[in-house]
């Protein structure tokens, strides 16, 4: 358990708070933007390649690495999981968004990854993408039926994420603190990556 006062990271460490939240049956419906020209699109077992550049496209900012570290064979088996579905947010022929629904633990669905490119935020899709994360979560029955929809954020993600989360339906639950290596520091990102986290070497 951590003191109360300031605790010491270690060079070359990131640290974050992250809140894990969660929702126990579907909220009231909110309104469904209008996205003219926007699929969402279910992509059958995802080419590993084509899910870590869209992945790294939205996440890079935000300094998401978990999924480029993870050694290939172990990425597949995960994206191709038949109780995993990715989802891909389309406009003009291009991925913009990312959906990934996660079932693989018995009666509940982990948001497991939701996020848009720049040129995708503040249009509204979001909000679209989040209405039908909720209806395909919420969809299952019988014993594929979910209790529980639940998602976490850490302060290195968008400021807005948090907010944006709760006004979803789901509700805090947990908050803990991540300590990690920084993946510019291990060149799994450019060291120009989310110029507004500071690089600490020593």
């Amino acid at each position: 358990m951590l003191s109360d006062g300031y605790s010491d990271v270690p060079a070359g460490k990131l640290a974050a708070v992250v809140t894990s939240l969660e929702m126990t049956a579907p909220p009231a419906p909110r309104a469904d933007p209008e996205q003219p020209g926007i699929v969402l699109q279910r992509v059958e077992r995802p080419d590993v390649a084509w899910y870590r550049d869209l992945y790294s496209r939205i996440g890079t900012e935000w300094l998401w690495a978990s999924r480029l570290v993870l050694p290939e064979d172990a990425l597949a088996a995960i994206l191709r999981h038949p109780d995993v579905e990715v989802y891909a947010v389309v406009k003009d022929g291009r991925g913009e968004g990312l959906l990934e629904l996660d079932f693989r633990e018995e009666g509940a669905c982990e948001l497991a990854f939701f996020g848009l490119t720049a040129s995708a935020i503040g249009t509204g899709t979001g909000r679209w993408l989040m209405n039908r994360a909720i209806a395909r979560a919420w969809s299952r029955e019988g014993h594929s039926a979910i209790r529980r929809f639940w998602v976490h954020t850490c302060t290195l993600d968008s400021p807005q994420a948090l907010g944006f989360y709760i006004r979803s339906g789901f509700t805090p639950v947990k908050r803990q603190i991540e300590i990690f290596d920084d993946p510019r520091l291990t060149g799994v990102l450019p060291l120009a990556a989310a110029p507004q986290v500071p690089i600490l070497k020593a």
